[in-house]
């Protein structure tokens, strides 16, 4: 195989020739075959705890077959983790570009066409896997055949064709023929390795389907004697009888007509022959037994996935919904970084060093919306933005959802109230108009006329100091007030009146609205 200088991050050299083949597809007289015999079926104690510890020996195919059947069995289980595995999946991708460089930026579109790409998505939503059973695969083919490395297709790959290293339990490595004990080193720029955080230790042990696998095989038990209880109680007994000079070939007829009566709900035999049903024995009780016992489990299992039970099992108030929908989040937050993490180191910097060369990267990440209580930010901004809160019209708009305008859209706009008074004058009529005007107009007149009538204080303060007598300061007054500007108080208050006319009117337009 022909190899290159440039190296992973592992320092591991990259083998250009074989990133546009498949290394792991299954074959079907091969160690990677696609069929496994089913390990869910009379499952019992001993059985599981020897699945569970042969997984954390390093052999875990019959544990992953395990984790496969669970969701294919428990509509409930395969229901929550649904739940969760599709709150990350569905999250919008942002990549941001290293820095403010041209390269960069060229380097961050390449990859966002990339994240556009439809097998993306199918790529996040078979990584998501791991989250039931500790680890997902996925081999991506790249295509060489344009200017660019660019990835053709993400295989899905079968967990059981992996095992991880006998050493430390956290290099996953390829079953092949060549190494049937240890398996082959992964090549480098050809896997994604999803192995999300849920807990410390060995990946393997980190599925939820381990956490979930007791609970299972409880609620599994429950499910069956509830039917086998349903079957001897739910239907009463039909009982045959017939005379002392019956025929064998009566008797014949008559057992098989209460053996078919349950499905046919018809019977033909001879006139000295009856069939009675006994009314079942009374057990009232015992069927609620064996469901609340499901339920139970039911709510252990929903606890272990998504972290609550309120969504997924009980009605509850909406205070409450709120409260657990928190929690939810948390896990979604540590989930959505976890994958952004291995799409980082394992998608974004192989396409940029095939296609680039080393140096910045991209940064990709998923993005949870946090929920917003958008009446208080409403309320907030409507009280702080008149004092003088400087806030970007960009932020308010992520916080409300609201995309920027296009150029030319028709925009939502505050209805036309009083004519406008001359843009020279300070005074808003909006602001007037709106509640809360009369403290408005105020506070625009004293924002207008500060200028003047400060510097009439400071003529009257100094006057006040330089005087050595009442009289003094007297006369001083007298004399001062054929200097004072008026000129500008004059204009400030003919605006305060003209507001306030504004405002009138205004008022009374809403009443005539009103009716």
């Amino acid at each position: 195989m022909s190899t290159s200088r440039l190296l992973d991050q592992f320092g591991r050299p990259i083998q250009y020739d074989v990133l546009t083949e498949e290394l792991a597809a299954p074959r079907l007289a091969s160690i990677r075959s696609i069929w496994h015999p089913s390990v869910a079926n009379h499952l019992s104690p001993g059985r599981l705890a020897g699945v569970l510890q042969a997984a954390a020996d390093g052999d875990a195919r019959d544990y992953l077959t395990l984790a496969e059947e669970m969701e294919e069995r428990d509509l409930h289980y395969a229901s929550v983790l649904a739940t969760r595995k599709l709150a990350v999946a569905g999250l919008d991708v942002r990549v941001e570009a290293a820095s403010d460089d041209t390269a960069d930026v060229r380097h961050a579109d390449a990859v966002r066409e990339l994240v556009q790409a439809p097998e993306f998505g199918e790529l996040l939503a078979h990584l998501v896997d791991a989250l039931g059973k500790g680890y997902a695969v996925g081999e991506i083919l790249w295509d060489r055949s344009g200017k660019t490395w660019q990835p053709d297709h993400y295989a899905e790959r079968d967990p059981r064709h992996f095992r991880f290293d006998r050493e430390t339990g956290r290099e996953l490595r390829l079953l092949d023929a060549s190494d049937l004990v240890n398996g082959i080193p992964l090549a480098p720029y050809k896997f994604i390795v999803h192995t999300p955080k849920i807990r410390s230790g060995l990946p393997i042990r980190g599925g939820l389907a381990r956490l979930a696998a007791v609970a299972y095989m409880c609620k599994a038990w429950t499910w069956r004697d509830w039917m086998a209880f349903a079957d001897v109680f739910g239907l009463p007994m039909r009982v045959g009888k017939y005379g002392p000079g019956a025929k064998q070939e009566d008797i014949d007829k008559l057992i098989a007509a209460v053996a078919n009566l349950g499905n046919d709900a018809a019977a033909v035999m001879p006139d000295s022959m009856r069939i009675e049903f006994q009314q079942a024995v009374q057990t009232a009780g015992s069927g609620e037994f064996f469901k609340g016992l499901a339920e139970w489990w039911d709510r252990q299992i929903s606890k272990a996935v998504i972290g609550q039970t309120m969504t997924a099992d009980d009605g509850a108030s909406l205070a409450q919904a709120q409260v657990h929908q928190l929690v939810r989040l948390d896990l979604l937050t540590a989930d959505a970084k976890a994958l952004s993490n291995t799409l980082q180191r394992q998608l974004v910097r192989p396409f940029i060093d095939l296609n680039y060369g080393p140096g910045r990267y991209p940064a990709l990440s998923l993005i949870v919306p946090k929920p917003e209580n958008t009446k208080l930010l409403i309320d907030g901004l409507t009280q702080l933005v008149p004092l003088g809160l400087q806030v970007e019209q960009s932020v308010v708009r992520d916080k409300l959802g609201l995309p920027d305008p296009d150029k030319g859209a028709v925009l939502l706009q505050a209805p036309a109230s009083a004519p406008a008074l001359n843009h020279q004058r300070a005074l808003n009529v909006e602001d007037a108009a709106a509640p809360g005007r009369v403290a408005a107009i105020a506070t625009q007149l004293d924002r207008q006329l500060g200028t003047s009538t400060d510097a009439w204080l400071e003529q009257v303060r100094q006057l006040v100091q330089e005087a050595d007598s009442l009289d003094a300061v007297r006369d001083g007054l007298m004399a001062l007030q054929s200097e004072l500007d008026l000129d500008a108080f004059a204009t400030g208050m003919r605006d305060a009146l003209d507001a306030a006319q504004a405002a009138g009117r205004f008022d009374l337009l809403q009443e005539a609205s009103l009716g």
